[in-house]
């Protein structure tokens, strides 16, 4: 989804829900201007999300990550449906503009400034499917032959949770 302004991706926040747990998500603002471009993002529900950062400056052409964390829930929604809202507030800032020097006033519309805002829903997923624990304590050691490239997948635990540890044609990916 986008503005005149920002590409912003993905449309939606998505977070795989799980109870007692503290949950992130990431949403990417690309600059489509030759201009400085300042950026604030405000939610229905300030009590449950965190967002870092929530205001700031993305320079001409480029990107910002900016990081929603949802705090850990002790109930599970009902049809796993969420009310919650987030809005994306921007407009063109003065060139060589930096995060500190920019307002909260600066978003007023009624005063006269030109803010572009773009409206982003909230959406729960289920986790994803994680091995048994039997296969966590053997490795989870899977060939599987490809065109003769030797394909070898390994689940184990780190300190960023699950990963799964790929070793295909002597190149090693790192996924999680």
């Amino acid at each position: 989804m986008s503005n005149e302004l920002f590409d912003i991706d993905p449309i939606e926040l998505q977070f795989h829900f799980e109870l007692n747990k503290q949950i992130s998500c990431s949403q990417y603002l690309t600059n489509k201007t030759d201009s400085y471009v300042a950026f604030k993002v405000k939610t229905t529900n300030p009590k449950r999300y965190c967002v870092r950062p929530n205001i700031g400056v993305v320079l001409p052409g480029s990107s910002i990550e900016v990081v929603v964390i949802m705090q850990a829930q002790k109930e599970v929604p009902a049809d796993m449906q969420c009310k919650d809202k987030f809005l994306v507030q921007c407009f063109v800032a003065s060139p060589g503009a930096i995060a500190t020097e920019i307002t909260t006033e600066m978003f007023n519309q009624e005063a006269g400034h030109r803010v572009e805002e773009t409206k982003l829903r909230v959406v729960y997923v289920d986790p994803p499917l994680l091995p048994s624990p039997e296969q966590l304590k053997r490795g989870s050691n899977r060939n599987q032959s490809g065109g003769g490239i030797l394909i070898r997948t390994r689940w184990y635990i780190s300190a960023r949770g699950l990963r799964r540890r790929t070793v295909k044609g002597g190149e090693v990916a790192i996924h999680g």
